[in-house]
């Protein structure tokens, strides 16, 4: 990776700091894109190698723009990592509910503002809870149904592997030699788990990070892979072992759901206009 230029979203914690460790370790330029920027200083200063921290708050799309509006230069790897899971019903700064907003909405918007100046890959970290999500177009920001949090997470998470399909088709009919890959941790010990508001929630979460759980470099194993392994785009990597959930990473399967490719291109054509934000690389790529 020396001399190449690496962003991941949300690397201040989890598997993200543990993925821009390791690829500063291994000689690239890492951006820590990263909403608190103190959090973030503090994990770029553990870190070997050349790092550098920038602000992005993917709950907001104007964050989304200026950040994208104030980079320079190629971008080797761009790693959709950063994401919320199971809080209380919540909203972005641009009225999405903030599952959708954030995992989905804010990546999507990112990634087409920046896939210009990207030269390598696009990977986005899903999860096995997009097996449990359904995209549901007449309500995908939970304003009319009751609000459920675990649906919502895995409607974000299927919406990440959707995407991940729909952009390296474009991708390929466009002529870039740019892939797109998606990965998932499995089961990974990280603050993720403890934003539910739910004591009963967190208690569950402690007892499983504790039996079931990897630790964050374990988790950040899938993404690496994702990254710089010789396999296809559209890929899907995660961990090889107890059902997923450890182990070191390979190839894995996704839902019926996740492979539907008109679903993925209307949901494409759906958050473009939720975003304002187009496909770039010309209109041959849409059709």
């Amino acid at each position: 990776m020396t001399g190449r230029s690496v962003i991941v979203t949300g690397a201040n914690s989890g598997i993200g700091r543990a993925a821009a460790r390791a690829l500063a370790g291994a000689g690239a330029h890492v951006v820590l894109a990263v909403r608190d920027t103190d959090k973030g200083r503090t994990a770029a200063a553990a870190m070997p190698g050349e790092t550098e921290v920038r602000r992005l708050d993917l709950a907001s799309l104007a964050s989304v723009h200026e950040f994208a509006a104030d980079w320079d230069g190629n971008i080797d790897l761009l790693i959709n990592n950063a994401g919320v899971m199971v809080p209380p019903l919540s909203r972005t700064a641009d009225g999405f509910e903030l599952q959708f907003g954030t995992n989905h909405l804010g990546h999507f918007a990112l990634t087409n503002l920046l896939l210009e100046r990207v030269t390598g890959r696009v990977v986005t970290v899903s999860s096995t809870m997009h097996r449990t999500g359904s995209i549901d177009f007449d309500d995908l920001n939970w304003e009319r149904k009751p609000y459920k949090a675990w649906r919502a997470y895995g409607q974000s998470k299927l919406a990440n592997l959707l995407f991940t399909s729909e952009l390296q088709r474009r991708l390929s009919a466009a002529g870039s030699a740019v892939l797109a890959n998606a990965a998932h941790p499995g089961y990974a010990s990280t603050n993720l788990q403890f934003h539910s508001g739910s004591r009963l929630m967190d208690l569950v979460s402690v007892a499983a990070n504790r039996l079931i759980a990897q630790d964050e470099a374990g988790g950040a194993l899938p993404t690496l892979y994702a990254a710089v392994a010789d396999i296809p785009g559209d890929s899907f990597a995660g961990p090889g072992g107890f059902m997923e959930q450890r182990g070191a990473p390979k190839l894995v399967g996704r839902s019926s759901a996740a492979k539907d490719t008109e679903v993925a291109r209307h949901l494409w054509d759906v958050s473009e206009e939720l975003t304002s934000v187009r496909f770039p690389l010309g209109a041959r790529a849409a059709a």
